[in-house]
């Protein structure tokens, strides 16, 4: 059982640090969309607006950190975060390992899963006495089985993020000319697994330890994607391209 919290009276230097987190995941995001209208692909596309919506997540929590607690800032926080934090990511990353059809099947099947999931977010009641002034935490929804579709949808992304940047890995290191993107693949994979096991961290209120995992995963995402994507063997070599981040879980 998880010690409980001690209640933030003022925020801290972790509170601050989705501030950094937020330009990183921007600038990653950038990169994605001039990669996207250069060679065009769902899966390019799918990981552009996902490094968009990991880059709203931080955004908000930083927002927390700046203007303290507020109801819409907490429902836009689980509803990036939690819910499209990884879906659009794990989504790219479906369009390099499944067939397109298939592919498109699980897009149209996550999009309503996320969409059933953020109106529930929406419209659930929440308990403002366990409202803390600069922590975000999915407890304060009075319906806790809304948090189910949290579970559901990273577990998803796990599979196709981290088992696909791990799966990516082994296929490159098998060439000398693409060991270069197994190398970027393998920082990918770490750095997927870090905001998911922060996220895990917020089901019991200790949510600055997702601050820190955030940070560090979109600095190992974004050195394995330049790592992954460098020059002109590691793009030319395979259709196979580097994927992106696993969600936290909150």
């Amino acid at each position: 059982m998880w010690p409980r919290p001690q209640v933030a009276a003022v925020p801290t230097f972790v509170h601050y640090i989705p501030i950094v987190t937020t330009v990183i995941a921007l600038a990653l995001a950038a990169s994605l969309a001039r990669r996207y209208r250069a060679r065009g692909g769902p899966h390019l596309l799918w990981w552009t607006i996902g490094a968009l919506t990991y880059a709203a997540g931080t955004a908000v929590e930083a927002s927390v950190t700046v203007f303290g607690w507020q109801e819409w800032l907490f429902r836009a926080w689980y509803i990036t975060g939690a819910l499209l934090g990884g879906a659009p990511l794990a989504q790219g990353a479906a369009y390099l390992h499944v067939p397109r059809r298939v592919a498109d099947i699980l897009s149209v099947a996550l999009v309503a899963t996320v969409t059933v999931a953020a109106a529930f977010v929406l419209i659930v009641p929440l308990q403002y006495e366990l409202v803390e002034p600069y922590r975000l935490t999915g407890r304060v929804m009075a319906w806790p089985w809304v948090r189910a579709f949290s579970p559901f949808i990273n577990l998803y992304a796990f599979i196709f993020l981290v088992g696909g940047a791990a799966k990516s890995a082994v296929y490159f290191w098998r060439r000398r000319e693409t060991r270069a993107r197994a190398e970027g693949n393998a920082l990918i994979a770490f750095g997927a697994l870090l905001p998911g096991i922060g996220g895990s961290f917020t089901r019991f209120g200790h949510t600055e330890v997702l601050y820190v995992t955030e940070f560090l995963g979109i600095i190992l995402i974004y050195l394995g994607y330049r790592r992954a994507t460098r020059g002109p063997t590691a793009m030319e070599t395979s259709t196979h391209d580097a994927p992106l981040p696993a969600p936290a879980l909150r």
